[in-house]
């Protein structure tokens, strides 16, 4: 974005038109203990735009670019590689400049780019449809939790202690003002190993429960079989949610919906997205056909037109911008529409049988990385069943792990205490995500790196 400033003059009319005198009236609703007394400390002064153009570069090098250097870092958000043609697509005109169909009758692209997106995800989840994306992983997780309450009229949601704890935060933060009763269990090294908590969670089923959600792989790597927990939980008359974080897993196992899921959400960021410091990102959705209608989000038809031509329509959209509030699913007001049209397109590209290959790829890096790690004096591998991401236990604390193999030039993954705060039992859990991009040099610099801050 092009740094140009306002004039004085400029403000000035700017604040005649709205009948301020100053810009000090637009702030007096602020207490005045509440505001700054001068500029906010640590930010440079005015400067040029070349200056600041120059300041910002600076600030950039500083980062450790994550094509650059051997990645190994996962816990939710993995690099993997994007064909260049993903990106020449998504910048024509007519993608790039098209937000949303709130006109989607003229909208057919639009709409047809999202038609098939939504039966990409319907055949990865393994369910009957999908809508046509959501923000995230995280807010699609708590929609769902919401949904589940209004199909079984109950309040109450057990949350896996392997769901990620910043989907657990993200839940709890917004059902403070809905209502919903939220158990999540402590996570715990059973036996000094992550697994599943699938017997807890069947044991604390009760009338009362609305919804049981699980990640599978979950967020210790740990890949396991729902079969039994879908079965205890319909018993119960309550729903089962599955979260995916790492969508390309569903290329090698069995999708949710083979294992019994009722609603699946995950984030999509693995196909088509980069990492981009965190953002945007892409959320998934999908559900079994009784019960779209309570489906948050927009759902996107196909039909045809009086003279029989194929023909796109927005068939659902039960958000409040559409609908009386009190009938709405949701007050989300848009979909990932630029990261759906990415996600489709390199799906497109890799087709089923590419998908499976990729998946077959990022798990033998994985196991590749994981018996070599578990060669070294002082580690030892604790996730058992995995699929592109797993957990090692290191002799020193794995937070300092992380930042000594990062002065040695090597991503070499997530510290889980950074995840867990507070939990000593963590301190020296590290999190290794190898997906298809990791080379075998990569994998020989990780054990050097690992080798050399453990002896230290």
């Amino acid at each position: 974005m092009r740094y140009l400033p306002l004039t004085p003059e400029d403000r000035q009319a700017m604040l005649s038109s709205i009948g301020a005198d100053s810009i000090d009236d637009l702030f007096v609703d602020v207490p005045e203990e509440a505001r700054l007394s001068g500029p906010i400390p640590g930010l440079p002064g005015h400067q040029p735009e070349m200056l600041v153009e120059r300041d910002l570069v600076t600030l950039a090098r500083r980062n450790m670019a994550a094509g650059e250097h051997p990645f190994f870092l996962g816990a939710g958000a993995y690099r993997h590689h994007v064909p260049a043609s993903v990106d020449h697509l998504i910048q024509r005109g007519e993608f790039l400049t098209s937000y949303t169909p709130y006109q989607p009758e003229i909208a057919q692209g639009t709409l047809q780019y999202l038609f098939e997106f939504q039966t990409q995800v319907a055949r990865l989840t393994g369910m009957d449809v999908a809508n046509a994306s959501m923000y995230d992983g995280s807010t699609a997780m708590t929609e769902a939790i919401f949904m589940a309450r209004r199909i079984t009229r109950r309040g109450k949601t057990l949350i896996s202690a392997g769901v990620h704890p910043h989907y657990v935060k993200v839940a709890q933060t917004l059902c403070r003002f809905t209502g919903d009763r939220l158990e999540t269990g402590s996570p715990q090294l059973a036996d000094g190993r992550p697994g599943d908590d699938i017997a807890a969670l069947i044991d604390a089923l009760d009338a009362d429960t609305s919804a049981v959600v699980v990640q599978n792989p979950n967020v210790f790597g740990h890949v396991a079989d729902l079969s039994a927990l879908a079965e205890a939980v319909h018993a119960k008359g309550a729903l089962l949610i599955v979260v995916v974080t790492e969508v390309v897993s569903l290329g090698a196992i069995r999708s949710p919906g083979e294992m019994g899921a009722d609603i699946v959400v995950g984030e999509g960021q693995s196909l088509g997205v980069g990492l981009q410091f965190g953002g945007p990102h892409l959320g998934l959705f999908a559900c079994n056909a009784r019960h779209v209608r309570q489906m948050p989000g927009r759902l996107c038809g196909e039909t045809v037109d009086a003279d029989g031509r194929r023909g796109y329509v927005l068939t659902l959209s039960t958000r409040e911008q559409h609908i009386r509030r009190e009938k709405a699913t949701s007050n989300i007001c848009t979909n990932s529409g630029l990261m759906a049209l990415a996600f489709s397109i390199h799906m497109t590209l890799l087709g089923q049988a590419g998908l499976t290959h990729l998946a077959r790829l990022n798990h033998a890096r994985a196991v590749q990385a994981a018996d070599r790690l578990a060669t070294l004096p002082g580690v030892e591998l604790l996730t058992g069943r995995f699929f592109n991401e797993f957990a090692i236990r290191l002799p020193i604390p794995a937070r300092q792990a992380v930042r000594d193999m990062a002065e040695m030039g090597v991503l070499g993954g997530v510290s889980l205490a950074r995840l867990y705060p507070g939990r000593p039992d963590f301190e020296h859990v590290l999190l290794v995500a190898a997906t298809e991009t990791v080379s075998p040099a990569d994998i020989d610099a990780l054990v050097r790196a690992i080798t050399e801050v453990v002896s230290q």
